[in-house]
């Protein structure tokens, strides 16, 4: 099977400044997303891989092209495809687009990581493409269990105050449907899904879970403080976390 995986980062930030090239416990936040590449590769070495880079960030560009672990080719990003309105499944397509005509290959398998999701477990990545191959399915991306659920226990302000976002008689989360938060850290794509222009849910989906708390919205920058702390817990407490930096670890220190 012929896999390409992306990795995609705009220069610059709202919310928290550079955060797509800042260090994180040390080490530059792209590092944890071309390591669990880089683990994937050495314990599942059936596939033919290749491994781009799209970004308009001139510092992410460096970062890559001096990494430690393995080759990705670099795509500079348009400026069509820059700023914050423009979806990520675009960028993605893009990528797919220009490295088929770069590497004159075809693709089985498009898998996306998110750069300011570090905290993975290499199974987890094992586990999506293991899912999409398995169902043939559009698009198979990460989730987490929901925390609340629109059934029982959130609120949509209404005409008159407020009431629940879809009505039901529930009285216990239990009896509502099973509701899951996508947590945007990973992504595997049908490459002919990626061709027709749709958006990610306009498919036909599959899922797999991740630990709950192990992503955080990186929006403003308390939340990049609180995710290098629950990061710090985890690789210490966690053999599975903790595989992920310690081969940054490793790497970077050669």
């Amino acid at each position: 099977m012929n896999i390409l995986f992306t990795v995609c980062g705009r220069a610059g930030s709202k919310g928290i400044k550079e955060k797509n090239v800042r260090d994180f416990l040390e080490y530059p936040l792209p590092y944890y997303t071309f390591s669990a590449i880089d683990l994937f590769l050495a314990n599942n070495g059936n596939d033919r891989v290749d491994a781009v880079v799209n970004t308009d960030s001139e510092k992410l560009i460096e970062i890559t092209e001096n990494n430690p672990f393995l080759h990705f080719d670099v795509i500079r990003r348009t400026p069509e495809l820059g700023g914050d309105r423009v979806a990520k499944v675009a960028v993605i397509r893009d990528c797919l687009e220009r490295m088929q005509e770069r590497k004159a290959t075809s693709y089985d398998m498009v898998v996306d990581l998110d750069l300011t999701s570090p905290l993975r477990k290499p199974d987890d990545l094992k586990k999506l493409i293991e899912r999409q191959k398995e169902t043939k399915s559009d698009v198979t991306f990460s989730v987490t269990d929901a925390r609340r659920n629109p059934y029982f226990n959130m609120v949509a302000k209404a005409d008159v105050g407020y009431k629940k976002v879809i009505e039901s008689d529930f009285v216990a989360r239990q009896q509502a449907p099973e509701i899951f938060d996508m947590n945007a850290s990973m992504y595997a794509y049908d490459p002919a899904f990626l061709g027709t222009g749709k958006g990610v849910l306009d498919g036909y989906c599959e899922i797999i879970k991740m630990y709950d708390t192990g992503i955080l919205d990186l929006d403003h920058a308390n939340d990049f403080e609180l995710m290098q702390v629950i990061a710090k817990y985890l690789f210490e407490n966690d053999a599975d976390f903790a595989a992920i930096y310690d081969n940054v670890r490793k790497k970077a220190e050669k």
